[in-house]
């Protein structure tokens, strides 16, 4: 008895989801989910910030030029010399707070789409390594990514308000930071290189146990080795610091978590257009 026409093919929807289809299609079209999702991520976390973080942010330069005006008349010196001195956040700044506004829009989804093409170039390299899905590598890369890029360096260098910071510092700061991320990063590697080498242990305990160790113990080694930076002021106030440090995790888990579900959901949507041979 010849085959049935179509055998050994499943048009079925759920066929490809639950065959567990690795990350398939040539670069261009991976570039493309990534450059997409990547829009949506820094769209939405745009949005979380102007409503999050810019109250925040508004208070910070009322107490930083509230601060220059105060030592202006000190001083007794030109009060508009001096506050003009200061970071000059106000309407009277080269870009006004209107414009700030929007650019902080424009600034996330540019910072989305650059972080898109470097996500779907990563899991491009990474889906010849890996087993798991399209949908799980997506979302599995985007927590690694927050992880590494964002939490190790956040914990030991947080985000502080404009106020906050001496400008004298600021290339030191931005190259610890950059340090930080590295960190992250080479910790990252260290863990996944620690789940291959223990992949074959019979304990899951150990298998499970041994990468987090092994990241913990390097990020905790690069935290010893990185000088401490504390610029924040005695007369700050305590809240609206951790309000606006708050206000940044935020954001940025936006951006990433954004990232990773909207990848995640458009691989699993091209996948149910493509037919699954069965056995």
């Amino acid at each position: 008895m010849s085959p049935r026409p179509g055998a050994g093919v499943s048009s079925h929807p759920d066929a490809a989801v639950s065959a567990g289809v690795p990350l398939t299609g040539p670069y261009t079209r991976i570039l493309l989910r990534g450059l997409l999702a990547g829009l949506i991520a820094g769209l939405l976390a745009g949005a979380v910030a102007f409503v999050v973080g810019e109250p925040h942010i508004e208070a910070a330069i009322a107490l930083e030029e509230a601060a220059a005006t105060h030592a202006a008349t000190e001083a007794h010196s030109h009060t508009h010399e001096a506050a003009s001195a200061g970071h000059s956040h106000g309407e009277d700044a080269l870009v006004g707070r209107t414009g700030q506004k929007v650019g902080l829009i424009l600034a996330t989804t540019l910072a989305g789409l650059a972080l898109g093409a470097l996500f779907a170039s990563v899991l491009h390299f990474a889906r010849r390594r890996t087993t798991l899905s399209g949908p799980a590598l997506g979302l599995l890369g985007a927590g690694a990514g927050w992880l590494a890029i964002e939490a190790v360096p956040f914990l030991k260098y947080p985000a502080n308000p404009p106020a906050v910071g001496d400008p004298d510092t600021i290339d030191q700061r931005t190259l610890l930071w950059v340090a930080a991320v590295v960190l992250g990063l080479v910790a990252l590697a260290v863990a996944v290189a620690a789940a291959k080498a223990l992949a074959r242990q019979e304990l899951r305990t150990v298998r499970l146990a041994g990468p987090v160790l092994a990241f913990l113990v390097v990020v905790g080694l690069g935290y010893a080795v990185l000088p401490t930076i504390d610029e924040v002021g005695t007369g700050f106030p305590a809240t609206l610091l951790w309000d606006f440090r708050v206000a940044s995790v935020i954001v940025q888990t936006t951006l990433w978590f954004a990232l990773g579900v909207a990848f995640a959901f458009l691989t699993e949507r091209a996948d149910r257009r493509v037919p699954v041979r069965v056995a």
